[in-house]
């Protein structure tokens, strides 16, 4: 089959940054210089040229910026997109026909004879008159195309040419320079172009959804005596503390009434006892469903409260969006046909056989009705928005129809495309990574379940670096109400706090978004329901809060809070801890110790962390950095300030660290060598 237009020659291949072909689009931050690389040539040895076509979704107006060629038929061009929500761009090329015989005539010209050089051997006739002639006719076809005082010196160019070749010389010098050929370039003739074959989009997100800290708590354990139902005024009576810790998302399970059918008891028991609260993600009771307020935790008024009272401290509120129902749900009895009907007439509860969770109904999204479906949930959304909600964590969205989500975060983002939706879903990759394309801020990871230096640079490598890069931003966790991982299951107080501490540690610095689920973290909760022993184990707390109140005492001395609010004072101190990129995994001589480095992407702010992954005992091992990852000199020596401790030591290519499990980490910000050359007393590590 002949294309449309057989004289566009130029090919245009391996776009970046591009996700399936340009079914979903890439993700960056307000602000971003967005780099745009693409394999770009023609036939022969014609010069080719090349422009980037980008535009927010609000104009139809195209900007335009030139490609720069890099090396093998590789190109790039940047801009920056300055508002949220969507983006475009596209590429066209050509045969730059003019700028092929500037160069070309160049070389005629130092073909000539020199007159000064009578013996010189002459290649042959170089029809240097014709050559002008030809540029003249390029000039004159460019002049038609510009306008105002360009189009008045391309003709003044063109006409100077044609005068040059009448004079017939004997020897030339060029007629060329470098202001003729920028004017000229910017009238290109593309009447046989190559574009590309449809606009790319790009997602743009405020920076929040890039970098960010999250703080989980029960708001119904808070409260400020022992077996005292919290409320959101005591959630509001935490802000400040929270908020200096350094967290920027507070986060919050279910708030919505609670089903009694059914009712989980305390340990998950199947049986409730009088008193029993049950669990948040049970949702649904006689006073309503996901746009009601459990009422032990106050009215609307209080509730709007605390949303504003965590934006005066400088942080968002995330609600825990959980798209399944309690027996007692509203939508079971108003809508019975948005669940699974069984063969005996009964609702199909969730089960994952031989487990049972007869307090929870799935929703149906192969009902008839699925189109009331999807409108009453993204009404929950917009409900809370309406609130001031900003950011929503998602219970299990791998479990709802994928389709579903693209359209709901679409429909939400064309009114407010600064709401972020963070994805809990632990499960395959391919389901993890449709998620993000389809419109996921952030999402879980696998994190957790990385717990060997091997799995995590692996892990990391494939999350941190494109192509998942451009869609997927991990969110870390190293516990959430859910998960308690068995080495965090440890007895020895000692031994616990270590854990907990490199934990968190690795979490916060080796991704730009991270969370812990709050007062169990940072008070080292590790006592299991069943204490993991191979596949008898369990990752389920005791005294589960999901099922029952805690009271957190967060003076008790093991509480790791202080070195938590140091590592997030770190991370909002230093760009590099900011974004995911620049991320780099260096060789320590010991499996037990891991040293990876972060740098901005000029390398104005570098830092470099070395981990003890054992939680007994002192590691130690000899390093070789890759110093061009740094952006040092391969045969410095440089200075590095401990963040942790405010130590100052000097490095080098080569270099030692031994830690104990007390403080399980280095975190060195890189100081160039020339700002401290004075410091001629600086320790060796």
């Amino acid at each position: 089959m002949k294309p449309e237009n057989g004289r566009s020659r130029v090919i245009i291949e391996e776009i970046s940054p591009v996700i399936d072909g340009g079914r979903y689009p890439a993700k960056r931050v307000a602000g971003d210089q967005v780099k745009v690389t693409a394999a770009i040539f023609s036939d022969g040895h014609d010069h080719v040229a090349a422009r980037l076509l980008y535009r927010p979704a609000s104009t139809q107006a195209w900007k335009t910026v030139p490609f720069t060629p890099l090396t093998n038929d590789m190109w790039e061009a940047e801009f920056v997109v300055e508002e949220l929500g969507e983006w475009f761009f596209t590429i066209e090329a050509w045969i730059d026909h003019f700028d092929t015989w500037v160069h070309d005539l160049g070389k005629r010209l130092a073909a000539q004879p020199d007159p000064q050089e009578p013996t010189q051997q002459v290649v042959g006739p170089q029809d240097i008159p014709l050559a002008l002639r030809i540029g003249a006719a390029h000039l004159q076809a460019a002049a038609t195309r510009a306008k105002g005082a360009d189009a008045k010196k391309l003709t003044a160019a063109a006409t100077e040419l044609l005068s040059l070749a009448d004079r017939n010389h004997s020897h030339y010098a060029s007629p060329v320079d470098e202001n003729l050929v920028e004017i000229a370039a910017k009238y290109p003739d593309t009447s046989h172009s190559t574009k590309c074959g449809r606009e790319l989009p790009l997602w743009v997100d405020r920076e929040r959804a890039r970098f960010s800290s999250w703080y989980e708590l029960f708001p119904r354990s808070c409260g400020v005596m022992p077996g005292q139902h919290g409320t959101f005024r005591d959630v509001i009576a935490r802000i400040p503390q929270i908020a200096l810790m350094g967290f920027d998302i507070l986060y919050m399970p279910p708030i919505h009434p609670i089903g009694v059918a059914y009712r989980k008891g305390k340990n998950n028991s199947v049986t409730a006892e009088p008193g029993d609260v049950g669990s948040p993600w049970a949702v649904g009771a006689k006073e309503g469903g996901h746009t009601a307020l459990l009422p032990e935790l106050g009215n609307l008024d209080d509730f709007d409260g605390l949303v504003k009272t965590a934006q005066a401290n400088g942080m968002d509120v995330a609600l825990d969006i959980a798209f399944q129902c309690s027996p007692d749900h509203p939508w079971v009895t108003e809508h019975p046909d948005w669940f699974v009907i069984r063969p005996d007439g009964t609702i199909q509860y969730a089960e994952n056989p031989p487990k049972k969770y007869q307090d929870i109904y799935p929703l149906n999204f192969e009902s008839n009705d699925w189109q009331g479906l999807w409108d009453a949930l993204l009404g929950v959304f917009t409900y809370w928005m309406d609130r001031g909600v900003r950011v929503f964590r998602v219970d299990n969205p791998h479990t709802k129809a994928l389709p579903f989500w693209e359209w709901c975060i679409a429909e939400i983002h064309k009114e407010a495309p600064d709401v972020i939706f963070l994805a809990e879903a632990f499960t395959r990759p391919h389901v993890m990574y449709s998620l993000a394309k389809s419109g996921y801020s952030q999402g879980y990871t696998y994190f957790t379940w990385r717990n060997t230096k091997a799995d995590l640079e692996a892990y990391f490598d494939e999350i941190c670096n494109p192509p998942v890069r451009d869609f997927f931003r991990p969110n870390v966790w190293p516990n959430t109400p859910d998960i308690l991982h068995e080495q965090l299951q440890v007895v020895d107080p000692d031994e616990r706090r270590s854990v907990f501490l490199q934990r968190v540690i690795l979490a916060s610095t080796l991704s730009a978004n991270y969370g812990i689920y709050g007062p169990a973290y940072e008070l080292c909760e590790g006592r299991a329901a069943k204490p993991a022993a191979g596949k008898k184990g369990s990752e389920e707390y005791l005294d589960s809060e999901k099922y029952q109140l805690r009271t957190w005492n967060l003076e008790d001395p093991i509480s790791i809070a202080p070195t938590i609010t140091l590592l997030n004072q770190i991370r909002h101190e230093n760009p590099a801890l900011q974004r995911n990129e620049g991320l780099w995994f260096h060789t320590a001589q010991n499996d037990q110790i891991m040293v990876y480095s972060k740098a901005t992407e000029d390398f104005a702010n570098v830092i470099l962390i070395v981990v003890n992954l054992d939680n007994k005992g002192e590691q130690s091992a000899w390093m070789k950095l890759r110093m061009d990852k740094l952006g040092l000199p391969w045969d410095s020596e440089f200075v590095v300030e401990d963040l942790l401790t405010n130590r100052i030591y000097t490095w080098k290519e080569w270099s030692y660290a031994a830690l104990q499990p007390e403080l399980p980490a280095h975190i060195f910000r890189i100081i160039r060598p020339a700002v401290h050359s004075d410091k001629a007393s600086l320790s060796a590590a």
